[in-house]
């Protein structure tokens, strides 16, 4: 936590202010600022980066480097628009574990990885409430994600039953964390 305290006199008057700023351990403002630009625009040069922050060319290749190497930037991907690429079809599958599966005991997380593990698969979340397990998948169409569903996901032992539900349209997807 970083804390800057300004103060200000007028006429003999003091007022005293207090701008509190929290970060995750490591990360410092110019990083924060540097993190900002290349989730909307990852292909921006270390020079443009500089330009639009102010931070020398030098500092933000560093920084990135810095943030490569810690994990803190995991990758840099395309999004792409998957109506184009007859993979338009989006459906959320909730799913119910069972901790016995043919009479062995079953994990949550050896299950939730098996189900990333499909092509289909975009994302899989252990989550709380009725259902154990959430996975987004996208597919062709209705019949694919249907295909998907008998044929390959309750095949996995450890899955106690599925419901899917499909989306009609989306008015926002994003990776974009709020920092």
């Amino acid at each position: 936590m970083k804390t800057r305290e300004f103060y200000k006199n007028k006429h003999s008057l003091s007022a005293k202010f207090m701008i509190i700023t929290i970060m995750a351990p490591g990360v410092d403002s110019g990083d924060i600022r540097i993190l900002r630009i290349i989730q909307d625009n990852c292909r921006l040069s270390a020079r443009e980066i500089s330009d639009l922050t102010g931070i020398r060319v030098t500092t933000v290749f560093a920084k990135i480097k810095r943030m490569e190497h810690s994990g803190l930037i995991k990758a840099y991907r395309a999004v792409l628009d998957g109506g184009k690429l007859d993979v338009g079809t989006t459906a959320f599958i909730f799913v119910a574990f069972s901790l016995k599966s043919e009479n062995k005991l079953q994990s949550q997380r050896k299950v939730a990885k098996m189900i990333a593990s499909f092509p289909e698969v975009q994302e899989v979340h252990i989550i709380s409430g009725e259902w154990d397990i959430l996975a987004k998948v996208k597919a062709r169409d209705v019949d694919s994600v249907g295909k998907f569903v008998v044929d390959k996901l309750r095949l996995i032992g450890g899955i106690e039953k599925t419901l899917t539900s499909f989306v009609f349209g989306s008015e926002k997807e994003s990776t974009v964390i709020p920092i």
